[in-house]
């Protein structure tokens, strides 16, 4: 790579507590497919997948995600990537600073483009077409924003006033002035004004300069996330960031700690159509409307409705009468809402983790870094799920102290072992588990196994496993 490369960096770390009950604290929705057949993080991640132009992705994020991020960017074909774990989230500010102390290792003049993993951009020509325009100021050593044109006076997003136009570089500005999320008479003036962008949460960073700035504007960030960085550890294919390090660090964004403080910021006009998809308003102006303007998404159907949006994840959902409802149904739960007050969902989250609801942070289905698993149905003393293994995955060995398993194979090969017994079984056939017994279970074919798993015993939490041995370091 030539000097002054750009190496992208996907920020991974947000709950998405809007999209509730699609997108969950333990896979949010930027792992999810909300418009399209990739996910937001493959699209993020595919938006910038060109060795001619860009150096190896980064990717933050929280240490629960790894393994699934890790398998949609095998999806991608992503090459090289590196995924750097946090076992919590500080905000954006920390997390930027990581990236700048990494990638300045190897290429201490480089820039870092940091985007959001759960944003959509309709135009991926017109987004590098704007990185370009950025990328020269950046060099220069100024600090890149990406401001979007607004087409509506929303009151969810962040306003940059921009500033005088710079002659050496088209089509960037100046900042005159930040704002916070408006209230809808300041959202109608600026949009009224064209003096105002949003502020889409892109940055195109000169490392250097940007952790100088920090230094100078937040140090504790920079110290904490250069504590975290010499401390990190390897793991597998993993980094993981200092624990301790990372809680010491506050939590603040890059536009608080750094932008707002600057006088090197400098906005660049983004062309480009774009959501944070903070809402599911969001996505009922991004979906396909039928002729009364309702949004359909799996088994849903209305009548005599409007401008509305229906999406089932599970059961079948049926609406007559309703206008600018939003309804969406999963497995486990079901959010009723008018669009109008769509931006309060998170309050409704709130409200379920403190009732201690699973649903409100937990999803039925279970990703592991073998496959996932999902419970089919439970009663007293006994559980049924449904186990997917990937080809080539293995569960840890194991045992339990207070239940049994029956496993029973619906399509592909199973290898257990059992009491240092192995075992090949095929598809409708079954194997007995007694409590206590030492057990593995393992695909050793080409296609995903999956089983049913019957489980029985006084208590069935995921906590009576007792790991022996462990192919993905979880001991």
């Amino acid at each position: 790579m030539s000097k002054s490369a750009i190496y992208p960096v996907l920020l991974s770390g947000g709950a998405g507590s809007r999209l509730w009950p699609l997108s969950r604290e333990a896979f949010p929705k930027q792992l999810l497919a909300l418009n399209g057949p990739k996910t937001l993080l493959q699209q993020a991640a595919g938006r910038t997948n060109d060795a001619t132009r860009f150096g190896p992705l980064t990717v933050i994020a929280n240490v629960e995600h790894r393994f699934v991020i890790a398998e949609q960017l095998r999806a991608l074909k992503v090459e090289n990537a590196k995924i750097v774990l946090e076992s919590e989230g500080r905000n954006t500010a920390f997390a930027a600073a990581v990236a700048a102390l990494l990638t300045s290792r190897s290429d201490p003049d480089a820039l870092i483009l940091v985007m959001p993993a759960d944003h959509i951009i309709g135009d991926t020509t017109a987004f590098l077409k704007a990185v370009e325009a950025g990328a020269e100021a950046a060099r220069s050593g100024r600090l890149v924003l990406f401001g979007v044109q607004p087409t509506e006076a929303a009151t969810g997003y962040g306003y940059i006033k921009r500033g005088e136009a710079y002659r050496d570089f088209a089509g960037v500005s100046g900042v005159a002035q930040f704002v916070e999320k408006p209230s809808q008479s300041l959202a109608d003036q600026y949009l009224a004004s064209n003096d105002y962008a949003w502020n889409s949460g892109i940055f195109l960073l000169h490392c250097a300069t940007f952790l100088a700035e920090l230094q100078t504007f937040a140090p504790d960030v920079l110290n904490a996330a250069s504590t975290a960085v010499g401390d990190a550890v390897e793991d597998m294919d993993f980094l993981r960031l200092s624990p301790e390090a990372l809680a010491s660090s506050p939590s603040i964004s890059i536009d608080h700690a750094v932008m707002e403080k600057t006088a090197l910021a400098c906005v660049v006009a983004a062309e480009f159509p774009w959501t944070d998809v903070g809402s599911w308003s969001a996505l009922w102006s991004l979906g396909d409307k039928d002729e009364t303007g309702n949004v359909l998404v799996g088994e849903a159907f209305a009548l005599e409705s409007s401008n509305s949006y229906l999406r089932s994840e599970g059961p079948a959902i049926a609406a007559y009468g309703v206008e600018d409802l939003i309804i969406v149904a999963t497995p486990d739960a079901v959010l009723v809402t008018p669009k109008k007050h769509d931006q309060h969902v998170k309050s409704l989250v709130d409200l379920l983790r403190n009732e201690e609801i699973s649903s409100a942070t937990q999803t039925p289905r279970m990703y592991r870094p073998w496959g996932f698993y999902e419970s089919i149905q439970n009663g007293d003393r006994f559980q049924v799920k449904r186990i997917t293994v990937n080809p080539g995955g293995k569960l840890s060995l194991q045992k339990h102290f207070h239940r049994a398993e029956h496993w029973v194979v619906v399509n592909g090969t199973a290898l257990v072992t059992r009491d240092g017994e192995e075992i090949l079984l095929r598809e409708n056939e079954s194997i007995f588990l007694p409590l206590g017994c030492v057990h593995r279970l393992a695909n050793p074919g080409k296609v995903p196994l999956n089983l049913i798993e019957v489980q029985s015993g006084p208590y069935l939490g995921e906590d009576d496993i007792v790991r022996i041995e462990d192919i993905y370091a979880r001991v």
